[in-house]
């Protein structure tokens, strides 16, 4: 009978809160990255040099560091309804204002300001659902929802493409019409997660009293049951040596992404192709990657192992950087970038599915915004590093190399904790399951 029931509790969150957040998600991996298909025609129009862009594009992600665990302590306090309606609602009216930059003074503060804006919404979502799916289901959960940032680059692709071709209607260039109509999503989701959301199982009354009271039960025995091993203090979250080593994975994998998100038009413009066909050819490995990155999850779950799937999947990451360098043809540069986003998109839903395990609580909150934070400063180091080393060399080739290089410390780092943990802290099966 409880087995039925779970079944039906299960389902009814899943078709409740996974496609919603996908969405939202999906808008929010557009507005962050949009950035790189403006560049096709902005730089151009404002002079800006790969080494500006570069700075600008990852400049996002130190308003984001700086703000990060505060937001996700709040989001704790006051409940993600009413936090993650804030943040988009402000992400939406700052994206919407790069519409106007003028230099690359404006373009600096209004990247900064976007990071601020939507520090966060990530590790807001990852606290989230951890309210909500048992620790052995969330590997795959945060697949499903980390599917819309691939799913964002396959759709948003060719729409940004096509934007771009609005180019002198009113007066304006396609980069301003592509960043006002990608913003207005942003806003009008907002106003709906405050009535759509629900910030924990006992306030879902679109649940019956059974399915409420198991779900209720279920997630407060998960609770009791780290509550021996588990770190709930904030500053404890913060000062974890496990938190700090997921940290530092997190920043190759950022830097590689973030690599892919912001340069990767441009990497594809080089074979003399128009902004619409960039569009469509840079969809692709994304399409690619989020079966693989789903695939993946389920067999981290199902296995109950998380470290080598972290690994592999980071080799695979960094194989495609590498191969992306030694490109000659639309061909070989679209087999190199299909390597790059399967192996990045894979290995982060059983990397988030670590920090849960041995935080919760307050350090949850502090912890996985802490990781996110510090890691996605990956997302600053990679495309500034390529824009200064296209600058100097004229190529992109020396900046992927150095972004493989970072996916393959991840890798050993996580290798290397997997290793500690079983020495130290066999309790914990954080990173060896």
């Amino acid at each position: 009978m409880e087995n039925a029931l779970e079944l039906r509790v299960l389902r009814k969150i899943s078709w409740r809160i996974v496609p919603f957040i996908m969405l939202l998600y999906f808008i929010a991996f557009i507005d962050r990255v949009n950035i790189g298909f403006a560049a096709l025609t902005m730089n151009k129009d404002l002079g800006f040099s790969p080494a500006i862009f570069g700075f600008g594009a990852g400049i996002f992600f130190l308003g984001y560091f700086l703000f990060e665990v505060p937001s996700n302590l709040i989001l704790h306090k006051v409940g993600a309804r009413i936090w993650i309606a804030r943040v988009m609602i402000t992400w939406g009216i700052i994206s919407g204002a790069m519409a106007f930059i003028q230099g690359s003074t404006s373009f600096y503060v209004l990247r900064f300001l976007l990071g601020v804006a939507e520090a966060g919404f990530f590790p807001g979502i990852i606290l989230y659902l951890s309210y909500w799916f048992a620790a052995r289901r969330r590997a795959a959960v945060t697949a499903l929802f980390m599917a819309a940032a691939p799913l964002s680059t396959a759709l948003g692709s060719p729409l940004s493409g096509a934007l771009l071709e609005m180019h002198g209607l009113l007066g304006f260039a396609g980069w301003q019409w592509m960043f006002v109509i990608e913003a207005i999503p942003a806003l009008i989701l907002g106003v709906v997660v405050l009535f759509y959301m629900t910030d924990r199982p006992e306030k879902a009354k679109w649940l019956n009293d059974d399915e409420r009271n198991w779900l209720v039960n279920a997630m407060n025995a998960e609770q009791a049951g780290k509550a021996g091993t588990a770190n709930h203090s904030a500053w404890r979250g913060l000062a974890d040596v496990r938190v700090l080593a997921l940290s530092m994975v997190y920043f190759g994998t950022s830097a590689g992404l973030y690599t892919l998100g912001i340069w990767s038009p441009q990497i594809i413009k080089e074979f003399g192709l128009t902004s619409l066909q960039v569009g469509f050819v840079n969809a692709i490995p994304a399409i690619v990657a989020v079966v693989a990155m789903v695939l993946w999850a389920r067999h981290s779950d199902r296995t109950g192992e998380r470290t080598w799937h972290v690994v592999l999947a980071c080799l695979v990451a960094s194989a495609g950087l590498v191969l992306a360098g030694y490109s000659t043809t639309v061909i070989a540069v679209l087999a190199a970038l299909t390597l790059v986003n399967i192996g990045i998109s894979s290995a982060k839903p059983p990397l988030w599915s670590m920090p849960t395990l041995f935080l919760s609580g307050p350090a949850a909150a502090a912890g996985i915004a802490t990781i996110n934070s510090i890691g996605n400063l990956g997302g600053f180091v990679g495309p500034t590093m390529i824009g200064w080393i296209k600058d100097m060399t004229g190529s992109f080739v020396g900046g992927l190399y150095v972004v493989a290089g970072l996916l393959i410390l991840s890798a050993v780092l996580t290798l290397v904790l997997a290793r500690s943990s079983r020495r130290q802290t066999p309790a914990h099966p954080a990173v060896q399951h």
